[in-house]
């Protein structure tokens, strides 16, 4: 009996700190800066995309009226600032604030304010004409939120890639440290992380429903479909193995995403495989933007450190190639305030 109370012990302390570790171990922001630039770039272009006819999606006697919207939404609580706009006046100046927030943050500019207004900017305009969203509007939803999550506990010294460090770091009169590892940055990328394992799984459990991705034609019924057809490829019906392995693959790779993806030595296999399924979509079923965010959220596993070797060292390089220079250096001896 002892031997059983000492195993369950155990297992509740091992678990306990796994879990601490997991969530609340404080990580390195480079992760979420260079996802917080990527994914408020696509925020912005999407909602700037608006802007060819805001007042069809969004006026007063938009398409989607109250009426109908409230018969969509009865079910739940969906809440949209935009309601309030009345005025094709007062819409389109409060479309030009929301841009304007989106582009602060994805720039990095009073990133605790605006990361919370970007999220319910991005969650008003999905609410407002749920008949006009899918797949993309849901990620940049989700993605928006955990940003905002993280941005609340980074400070601007804080920050990575973003004007409020380098706005700080010019009041300084010394260069500031390393960005400090935050408790909100990691808890943010594990929401990142498991939202995708679970989006991919349930992407391919319900695909197992469907025939056509058991005998491996899937993907020629998508190749095949005129409205989604970007790029011609027809020529894969001279060739029906290469579509029953991109079908089987396919299907394969979001099932076990869930699990090959935190271990060390298969996470670089899954994410490689990530990009051909990814641009994919992107290029051949005209989904751009869909497919771009997809590759985007995966960033999430890739480590602080290699981020930062791989931007860190082009702003470095870049730097070195200026100081270089033959009209900067005259005599080729770098000054005394780089030597140091």
């Amino acid at each position: 009996m002892q031997l059983l109370r000492d195993y369950f012990r155990d297992l509740i302390q091992t678990t306990s700190a796994n879990w601490d570790r997991f969530w609340f171990t404080p990580a390195d922001p480079a992760t979420i800066g260079l996802l917080r630039m990527l994914v408020c770039g696509m925020i912005l272009y999407t909602h700037a995309v608006w802007s060819l006819n805001l007042n069809a999606f969004f006026g007063a006697h938009a398409w989607l009226n109250r009426d109908v919207v409230g018969l969509m939404q009865r079910d739940g609580f969906q809440w949209s600032y935009l309601w309030l706009c009345e005025s094709p006046a007062v819409l389109w100046t409060v479309h030009g604030l929301a841009l304007a927030v989106c582009l602060l943050f994805m720039l990095g500019v009073w990133t605790r304010v605006t990361s919370v207004l970007t999220c319910l900017i991005t969650l008003s305009y999905a609410h407002r004409a749920p008949e006009a969203m899918y797949g993309l509007d849901q990620i940049n939803g989700f993605l928006s939120l955990y940003l905002a999550i993280a941005y609340l506990g980074i400070t601007p010294k804080g920050s990575a890639y973003s004007l409020d460090r380098w706005w700080t770091s010019r009041n300084q009169p010394r260069p500031l440290p390393p960005a400090s590892p935050s408790i909100t940055a990691n808890i943010a990328t594990r929401l990142i992380q498991v939202h995708m394992c679970v989006l991919y799984l349930f992407a391919g459990l319900s695909k197992l429903q469907g025939e056509a991705w058991w005998d491996g034609t899937a993907i020629w019924g998508a190749m095949a479909n005129l409205e989604y057809q970007s790029l011609d490829m027809l020529w894969l019906v001279h060739h029906p193995w290469i579509v029953n392995l991109m079908t089987h693959v396919t299907v394969a790779w979001e099932i076990t995403y869930i699990a090959l993806i935190w271990g060390r030595l298969t996470r670089p296999i899954v994410l490689a495989l990530a990009i051909p399924v990814h641009l994919g979509i992107c290029c051949c079923l005209g989904m751009m933007t869909f497919g771009s965010i997809m590759l985007i959220a995966n960033l999430a596993f890739v480590s602080p450190a290699l981020i930062r070797a791989v931007l860190d060292r082009r702003t470095t390089s870049r730097m070195g190639h200026a100081l270089r220079g033959p009209k900067w250096l005259g005599n080729s001896r770098q000054p005394k305030a780089v030597r140091r």
